[in-house]
């Protein structure tokens, strides 16, 4: 083996930017639920991709709800939480989201 300061150089910027990134980079399953779902929430609100329907503000979210959410966002919220849903366990259909989000 060379000694360091004969090696090429992209090898010795790679085994210094090795070395200097001490993470790997993070998937969905990595990062904790809440903090995904809460910025991909915010994603999608400032995307501007989803449309919100008219009766957003008047739909509850199961049948045993007196009053709609709380949360002004809880459209971008629960898309999220879906989107997540979904690209942990593909495959999954409406009645298991219907179990899942109430019935």
């Amino acid at each position: 083996c060379r000694p360091p300061d004969q090696r090429p150089p992209h090898r010795l910027l790679h085994r210094t930017h090795r070395k200097m990134s001490k993470r790997a980079p993070a998937t969905v399953k990595d990062v904790p639920a809440d903090v995904f779902i809460k910025e991909y929430a915010a994603h999608l609100k400032r995307s501007g991709r989803i449309r919100l329907p008219k009766w957003v503000d008047l739909v509850k979210t199961a049948h045993f709800k007196e009053l709609s959410p709380y949360d002004q966002d809880w459209y971008y919220v629960r898309a999220a939480s879906i989107a997540r849903r979904i690209y942990l366990r593909g495959g999954v259909g409406v009645g298991a989201f219907r179990h899942i989000y109430g019935r």
